[in-house]
């Protein structure tokens, strides 16, 4: 089954930049399309901030960031790598939920490419990794990244 439709889901962490240079690199010998998504896990403020209402600022700044770093990427994919096949998302809620259902279902991705461990080490204490997560439920193939063939950073 040709994997023509690559989801990445990126967070920042070291491990996410791996998962994307390899998604790129597939995707270039694949002819294929790669989504890179950045899920604002907004429930993890309400439990670090029960007292404070999270403002319209707050996600608006936490929004702004993500985009920054989304772009970042994709510049990076087109400079070093010449790939433009490219789309990046923004979305809010469960990482979990989101990579492995909802995003699929509207964007019909066949192959999720993600880092083994990402920023969030609480809650991979408590909950359990999204990567684990992921690969146990997700609606597509998954491919989890723990080397970096070429070993250099993307920045």
């Amino acid at each position: 089954m040709k994997q023509d439709k690559i989801l990445v889901p990126v967070d920042g962490s070291e491990s996410a930049e791996r998962s994307f240079d390899k998604a790129v690199k597939i995707a270039m010998t694949e002819n294929a399309h790669v989504d890179v998504l950045n899920v604002i896990d907004t429930r993890q403020f309400l439990g670090e901030m029960q007292d404070t209402l999270i403002t319209g600022d707050t996600v608006y700044q936490m929004t702004q960031d993500a985009e920054k770093y989304l772009k970042s990427l994709k510049t990076w994919a087109h400079d070093n790598l010449g790939f433009d096949d490219l789309d990046y998302h923004i979305r809010y809620g469960s990482p979990k939920a989101i990579i492995s259902y909802d995003f699929i279902k509207d964007h019909h991705n066949n192959l999720i490419i993600m880092g083994a461990t990402g920023l969030n080490a609480v809650e991979r204490m408590l909950m359990g990794s999204v990567t684990e997560y992921v690969n146990q439920h997700a609606l597509a193939d998954v491919l989890i990244v723990r080397t970096d063939v070429d070993n250099k950073p993307l920045k």
